[in-house]
């Protein structure tokens, strides 16, 4: 049976979707949540739970608690309901306007983009789902009205290059006081703040779970995929944000997640990572959680390659960082995957040879098993892998300058026959399309110039 025909079949047999209701309590350790939804007679119970620490305070009024969760809530709901993509998604727990709905819409169809892809179904934005709520408003006015301007930031930590350049950038500031978040921590995370000088304790940290029913249904066949991650890490951080009284979320997304994946399209593996996001978020934060709120990625002027710049400017980090998503479990670089690849390509310029090596193990432009993630990484596939890299015309350039720097005499495997496509990446200039203040444009400025001049 094609995917498509199980898609067909599937909203034939199962028509709704219901959130049913969230549930909340403020126990000794930290507060405790529980998400119900429900597909026929399958039913899904996914927990969340933010442990207690010094800098928390759960006294926050039930209205502004109810707004965050439950909105906390409508983005948790798609992981489970793409297992039967149901056409209609029923809220039983709060109201939404029609501007609401549309944002809703908008973020599960462009955020399931890659799941529509990779599983070969036809949809449009107008007939993959209705939205159709029914419980009481969730829009309170100025919510977030406790939050005050502060040059407090948080920060989340993913254990890769980006967020640390993040932590070192704005944790150097003199005014700036960073608190770093976790999500699910596992040994990069804990490596990576540890490195930075924190503890455990400093660290906000947010433990999420999936329902083991829908592990099960995987199994089954259900229908399975990449989801909005980042967007579903966005909600949690208002909710952090509410907790310790900060009103600014530094993420650490570059311009390169605007790229689509498949060119040509709007099938975008980092759409949740993209400006188009942020700016849709920030907006609909701002008009329907509260307005105490600003949510921005540091990284967005720019580029992957003056990321990895900064970045090879911090060794402390060079055997505690991971990229890999396949490794991430074993707190390992695999080795085998595209996200590997583009790691060890985009700090090539920066780095001699060896010491990339001795991050990774081996140099991995040797390896012919990477061969076709290398076509895809440099433009000359179909698509670009369907991870979180670099745009093409950065994986051209690393390579051009990694040539021109550490191979001119020998080159790898991979680079035998490889000349790069005219790619002039500037180390020095930043994008203009950011939602960052001045004050934060002149700390980057400061440290890409520097690099750059090194």
């Amino acid at each position: 049976m094609s995917n498509q025909t199980k898609y067909d079949s599937f909203r034939q047999t199962y028509p709704e979707f219901v959130y049913e209701r969230y549930t909340y309590d403020v126990q000794s350790d930290g507060l405790h949540i529980v998400f119900t939804f429900r597909i026929g007679s399958h039913v899904f119970t996914p927990t969340a739970f933010i442990p207690f620490r010094r800098f928390l305070s759960f006294d926050t009024p039930k209205s502004i608690l109810d707004t965050l969760v439950f909105n906390i809530g409508m983005i948790e709901l798609i992981s489970y309901w793409k297992s039967f993509c149901p056409k209609r998604l029923t809220v039983e727990c709060g109201m939404l306007a029609p501007e609401q709905t549309a944002f809703w819409k908008k973020i599960y169809f462009h955020g399931l983009g890659e799941f529509f892809y990779i599983n070969g179904i036809e949809a449009s934005m107008d007939d993959f789902m209705q939205i159709e709520s029914a419980g009481g408003p969730q829009y309170i006015e100025n919510a977030s009205a406790s939050l005050s301007e502060t040059d407090r930031y948080i920060v989340p930590i993913g254990g890769g290059k980006d967020s640390v350049v993040t932590l070192e950038l704005l944790g150097q500031t003199n005014n700036g006081t960073v608190l770093p978040l976790i999500m699910n921590p596992r040994g990069a995370t804990e490596n990576c703040i540890r490195a930075a000088g924190y503890s455990m304790e400093d660290v906000l940290v947010i433990h999420r779970t999936i329902h083991p029913h829908l592990l099960e249904l995987n199994k089954e066949g259900c229908l399975n995929g990449h989801t909005p991650f980042s967007a579903m890490l966005a909600f949690y951080t208002l909710l952090a944000a509410e907790l310790c009284g900060i009103p600014n979320i530094a993420l650490s997304n570059e311009s390169s997640a605007n790229e689509a994946t498949v060119a040509g399209t709007k099938v975008n593996h980092q759409y949740s990572k993209s400006k188009e996001f942020e700016d849709d978020f920030r907006n609909y934060t701002s008009h329907w959680v509260g307005t105490g709120f600003n949510y921005f990625s540091f990284l967005r002027p720019l580029t992957e390659l003056q990321i990895a710049m900064l970045f090879s400017r911090q060794p402390k980090y060079f055997n505690v960082f991971r990229s890999c998503n396949a490794g991430s479990k074993q707190d390992i670089w695999c080795c085998k995957c595209a996200k590997c690849l583009f790691a060890f390509i985009i700090l090539s310029p920066f780095l001699p040879p060896r010491q990339v090596e001795a991050i990774f193990g081996k140099n991995l432009l040797d390896d012919p098993d990477l061969e076709s993630y290398f076509i895809e990484l440099t433009g000359k596939g179909d698509t670009k892998p369907f991870e979180c890299v670099g745009t093409i015309d950065e994986v051209n350039a690393a390579l051009g300058m990694a040539l021109n720097r550490w191979y001119k005499d020998s080159r790898p495997l991979l680079l035998k026959h490889f000349e790069p496509s005219a790619t002039n990446l500037s180390l020095i200039s930043l994008n203009s399309d950011h939602n960052l203040p001045p004050s934060l444009i002149n700390i980057l400025k400061k440290h890409v110039q520097a690099a750059a001049t090194d």
